[in-house]
């Protein structure tokens, strides 16, 4: 039996008809660029290096996987950007968030130890375990530990979004992207980034309960008391 054969789309024969094919890609392509756009225009120039930016009582780390129960090196750069800013003064609590939505998977308790080890206090950080993505961590960040204002840390491909949707949350933010290696990570983490862009634009517009919410917690609070004390 012999297979038909698969003939390629037909243009449009009339000038009227290419005008409209024109006119259907360049609205595509504008649609595509609408989210990047969104987020450059919101981050402005929010963006800032660990020398320099502002001193902010409350940074948040966003989770980037584990590697055997240990912060991928991702994530380890993450924190080390994190400690650096402890240790010179400019953050006085760190809100790490991340994945903990099975037994033997928790983000935000490795990179808790990972902290400690690197001369945070213990009592200086607060855990979130419900950030399971960007929106939620910044919904949560603002809602169910009250945080206004933030410095924000990640790798550069994604400090952007983090930042435009922590504003669109109610966190005041400043970012900090870590520089890393152009290699395959870098470069997948880049082009996941332009389908993420679209989600971010509709959890902005939308702004979506995070997966769990729950009560009011203290941490924070009690964090920023105990720097204080």
């Amino acid at each position: 039996m012999r297979r038909p054969r698969l003939r390629p789309p037909r243009l449009p024969r009339t000038r009227r008809g290419q005008r409209r094919a024109v006119q259907a890609v360049m609205a595509g392509c504008v649609l595509a660029l609408l989210p990047a756009t969104w987020m450059w225009t919101v981050t402005g120039d929010r963006l800032r290096t660990t020398a320099d930016v502002p001193r902010t009582e409350v940074a948040v780390v966003f989770g980037a996987g584990l590697w055997r129960g240990e912060p991928s090196p991702y994530l380890a750069h993450r924190l080390d950007a994190a400690a650096e800013l402890y240790r010179a003064g400019r953050i006085e609590v760190v809100l790490v968030t991340g994945d903990n939505s099975r037994e033997d998977y928790d983000e935000p308790d490795a990179m808790r130890a990972y902290l400690t080890r690197r001369g945070v206090p213990d009592a200086r950080i607060v855990s979130d375990y419900a950030g399971f993505d960007t929106w939620d961590s910044c919904a949560r960040a603002r809602r169910i530990f009250g945080v206004d204002e933030a410095v924000l840390i990640s790798q550069g491909f994604h400090i952007r979004r983090a930042v435009a949707l922590c504003e669109e949350a109610g966190v005041r933010s400043y970012g900090v992207g870590v520089a890393e290696p152009h290699d395959t990570t870098w470069y997948y983490g880049g082009a996941r980034e332009v389908l993420a862009a679209g989600k971010a634009l509709l959890d902005a517009v939308l702004e979506p309960d995070p997966r769990f919410l729950g009560p009011r917690e203290p941490g924070v609070d009690r964090a920023l008391a105990a720097a204080d004390g």
